[in-house]
């Protein structure tokens, strides 16, 4: 191959995914992992099965000191430090890898949040802001779990606007300590934490994060909260008073505390995106095992068709998922490729790739805890009366999912995020969206059919429509600018529907391009099954893509403006369905027979 996946994915820019074509060869699909990447894997699963599965219950009651045990023997296997450098007693993984962890943590929504926040939010801000003397100090104890880290931005008040923040920090009389005052609110390890990051502001004023330890004086965790689900995990409110943190303890700069928030929240949100494929694999696979065993009107409910519709549809969504997920990993690793780890600016470096999929990260974060979502009802549906009794894993499955649509910024911001972000860098000039809707509305009126791709592919329709739905996300974007111009994020319902639509087309794409890389290698009968999900999962992914275009078009535009844009809308959407039935019924059945999820690791 003349061009190989990371030197072609060096150049992929976030976002570009609206205004460019990719080639099969320039994505990364779990088809491409190495045997390294499945050791990782096999190795994580093995530590939930013996570790985890058999204390389910205990976690579930939070019984005193297990999520620090279980923590510490995480730890010794690096899952508590894969993006920590080796220098600092971390396992420093390529992303790929940390998403393979990601997913096997997932087995338990309680001690996915536990562990996803240590090795997360809890030790990511020392790791990529702290000094080299703050990373000595805190990074090997945080990473080997004898410490356990907490990450402390919320507030009651300020909720999903987290930067507006009352807690302050004021410089007392010696000039060697701030004293912070203040509440925070839902801190996850709350209550079984020996560091916090904690934003304050300086003066009332400058919001700026600090390094604060338990044993300072004048900190307290609140009461254990009560929650609807993954109620194993420790989730508390953090109490400051008059608490004297040492001025070394400021992380980052001061007044610059947002950059620490913003892009914590950014690699929040990339490994709950992860996690949540791996939470939709254990579903399916409950589902299918209970399916197969449970017997109704003489026969087994696995053999029901409105049940392997059902199976079928897990299967389809979770492929798409796994592809969006592996593909913006992939492109991530791309660009970390060749940063010295141990260099002083290698966190700079970091930070600015994992930016430059921003983007990506918010739409891997929407799209896997809705899927996971939607996977947690289904499986209970499929359970039947059992699947809403305690004592079932789908029932604690189901509680425990819902609070992924709020973590990490709600699912709302991040939609709002999405179409803000590609608005700015178009804006910018780093993105040509907006001149690529410009030339969409000149070239409108004359406009040929979309063209057609080699008509002897067996996905030679859904590549024309993912093609034609990146005009379709042009064309919506481009008459929302023109109608609204600066007063487009007021239409927050709209923004909504861009960003709908912008996610959809990374989905459809993703699958796509998997699918036609696996037609190109795999065993025949492998290749069939792939191509059984890409053509069930794009032809409802277009459905719902044009009612999206629709919604958004009637608000947007009236009259014969929106005639015209409707006349288009359908002609760039014309298709033949195919047999989504059967293509689902094809699945369940491999995934019957297989008895788990029939992609992948």
């Amino acid at each position: 191959m003349a061009q190989t996946m990371a030197d072609a994915a060096q150049r992929i820019k976030g976002g570009s995914f609206l205004v460019e074509s990719r080639a099969p060869h320039e994505v990364f699909t779990p088809e491409d992992l190495t045997e390294e990447h499945r050791l990782i894997a096999q190795t994580a699963q093995e530590f939930i099965e013996k570790e985890i599965v058999p204390r389910l219950g205990e976690i579930e009651e939070k019984k005193p000191g297990l999520l620090r045990e279980l923590l510490k023997k995480a730890a010794e296997l690096g899952f508590c430090s894969t993006d920590v450098p080796q220098r600092f007693g971390g396992l420093e993984i390529d992303k790929i890898s940390s998403t393979l962890v990601a997913e096997e943590m997932a087995r338990d929504g309680a001690w996915a949040t536990t562990i996803g926040a240590q090795a997360g939010i809890g030790i990511l801000p020392i790791t990529f802001f702290g000094t080299e003397e703050q990373k000595a100090k805190y990074l090997p104890k945080l990473a080997s779990a004898e410490w356990i880290g907490a990450y402390s931005l919320s507030e009651a008040t300020s909720a999903s606007d987290a930067l507006h923040c009352k807690t302050r920090a004021t410089l007392a009389p010696d000039g060697k300590h701030y004293l912070l005052n203040g509440t925070k609110m839902w801190v996850t390890n709350g209550g079984i934490a020996d560091v916090y990051t904690v934003f304050a502001r300086v003066d009332g004023e400058k919001f700026t994060a600090f390094i604060v330890e338990r044993t300072f004086a004048g900190l307290a965790p609140g009461a254990e909260e009560h929650k609807m689900g993954i109620r194993g995990s420790s989730t508390t409110p953090l109490n400051l008073e008059n608490v004297p943190v040492p001025v070394e303890n400021v992380l980052g700069e001061i007044g610059k505390g947002h950059l620490i928030a913003l892009n914590i929240l950014n690699m929040g949100r990339h490994r709950l995106g992860a996690g949540c494929v791996g939470g939709c694999k254990y579903l399916l696979a409950d589902a299918l095992k209970w399916a197969k065993e449970r017997e109704a009107f003489g026969g087994k409910i696995a053999d029901f068709g409105i049940i392997k519709e059902k199976l079928g549809e897990m299967v389809a969504q979770i492929y798409a998922l796994e592809s969006m997920s592996y593909r913006t990993s992939g492109m991530i690793d791309a660009v970390l490729k060749g940063i010295d780890r141990g260099a002083a600016t290698a966190s700079k470096q970091i930070l600015e790739a994992l930016e430059e999929y921003a983007v990506e990260c918010s739409i891997l974060k929407v799209m896997g805890t809705e899927t996971l979502d939607f996977m947690a009802d289904e499986a209970v549906q499929i359970f039947g009366g059992y699947g809403f009794c305690q004592g079932y894993g789908v029932e604690r499955a189901y509680r425990d999912q819902r609070v992924n649509r709020i973590f990490e910024g709600t699912n709302e911001i991040n939609r709002l995020l999405i179409t803000n972000m590609l608005m700015k860098r178009s804006m910018k000039g780093q993105l040509p969206l907006m001149a690529a809707a410009q030339k969409l509305a000149d070239d409108i009126l004359g406009m040929a059919p979309p063209d057609e791709t080699d008509g002897d592919s067996p996905l030679a329709e859904e590549a024309n429509l993912v093609q034609s739905a990146k005009k379709v996300v042009l064309l919506v974007a481009g008459s929302a600018v023109q109608r609204y111009m600066q007063a487009l994020e007021h239409e927050q319902e709209v923004v909504g529907v861009i960003s709908n639509l912008v996610m959809d087309v990374y989905a459809v794409e993703s699958v796509l391009l998997r699918t036609l890389k696996m037609t190109a290698s795999s065993p025949a009968d492998g290749a069939a099954v792939a191509i059984a999900a890409a053509r069930a999962y794009i032809s409802e992914a277009a459905d719902h893509f044009e009612t999206e275009a629709r919604r958004g078009l009637a608000r947007i535009a009236e009259g014969d403006t929106l005639r015209t844009d409707l006349s288009v809308l359908r002609r760039f959407l014309k298709r033949t369905p195919p047999d989504s039935i059967g293509l689902k019924r094809q699945l369940a059945d491999r995934a019957l027979e297989m008895g788990r999820y029939p992609f992948g690791v």
